[in-house]
């Protein structure tokens, strides 16, 4: 069974920097995966921050442009996300995620992690 686990959230102050990681085990399929970041505040519904495909090609948030990377490490099944200039609205759980490539013609996967709470204050 694929598990992810996040790390690295915290409380920062408003222009601060924070690092997230999230680590794959149980035998990922990393190499036919997207691996993203998402965050849900209260109140709201989970949205996408980021996402890093197979091939490395990323997507973002556009709030979050210019101020979060997403980036992975294949041999250590791990994602990354490095996010700076933090605002007291990026203030929410950041959950990782795992999912199979729209190429893939295998059987669909989707996992996610518990979710790592980040809190930016003002």
């Amino acid at each position: 069974q694929v598990q992810l686990v996040e790390s690295g959230g915290g409380l920062v102050q408003a222009g601060g920097f924070l690092r997230l990681s999230c680590a794959a085990s149980g035998n990922p399929p990393f190499s036919i995966s997207t691996m993203g970041w998402y965050r849900q505040a209260p109140g709201r519904q989970r949205e996408l921050v980021a996402t890093i495909t197979s091939g490395g090609m990323t997507n973002y948030e556009d709030s979050v442009k210019g101020r979060f990377t997403i980036s992975r490490d294949n041999a250590k099944n791990t994602v990354y996300l490095q996010m700076s200039s933090l605002k007291p609205e990026d203030t929410a759980v950041y959950y990782c995620n795992l999912r199979n490539e729209p190429w893939y013609r295998g059987s669909p996967f989707n996992y996610w992690g518990q979710g790592t709470q980040v809190t930016v204050s003002s």
